[in-house]
């Protein structure tokens, strides 16, 4: 191995152990918060696209963990964003930590993909470019990439909160 390669394997490495190390104290945060709201769930953490990934599942129906859901995921996004600060908070570094409760994110990025392929195969069938609704930055991300893997490209448009994707043809 060349020198190179040595010091680029031992910057994975160390952006992995980083990695690891925000999902464990995101981990012992939202546990934290668990015991407080009185609610079951088992964290999962997982490295995912260079950012830690943090999980809350149950296997009891995931029922209660839907209050932290909250509607159109408005709890979810502010409990993301709190997460992030009490990593802030330990390890002194800005935090790209995506966080997920019962499998909501997961399912928005299902249903987003599926919008955006939907919105690319328009755009290809009409040759007009698709405006959709405004959505929050994950959503957006989601969209792009859905319409980028379907050969088109995409712009956001608009100020938050209103900032939308518009699907161009090629």
């Amino acid at each position: 191995m060349t020198e190179g390669t040595t010091s680029a394997a031992a910057e994975g490495a160390d952006t992995l152990t980083r990695l690891e190390q925000e999902g464990e104290i995101a981990a012992d945060y939202l546990e934290g918060l668990l015991d407080i709201a009185d609610l079951d769930g088992d964290i999962d953490m997982d490295v995912e696209a260079d950012r830690a990934a943090v999980s809350i599942i149950s296997d009891a129906g995931s029922r209660d963990l839907q209050k932290l859901v909250g509607r159109d995921g408005e709890v979810l996004e502010a409990l993301q964003e709190l997460t992030r600060l009490a990593v802030h908070r330990e390890t002194g570094d800005r935090s790209r930590l995506m966080l997920d409760i019962a499998g909501y994110r997961a399912q928005k990025r299902a249903e987003l993909s599926e919008l955006g392929t939907k919105a690319a195969d328009e755009v290809r069938s009409t040759g007009e470019s698709v405006k959709l609704k405004p959505m929050s930055p994950f959503e957006r991300k989601v969209v792009h990439d859905a319409v980028k893997a379907a050969g088109l490209r995409s712009e956001s448009e608009g100020e938050e909160p209103q900032r939308f994707v518009v699907v161009l043809p090629a």
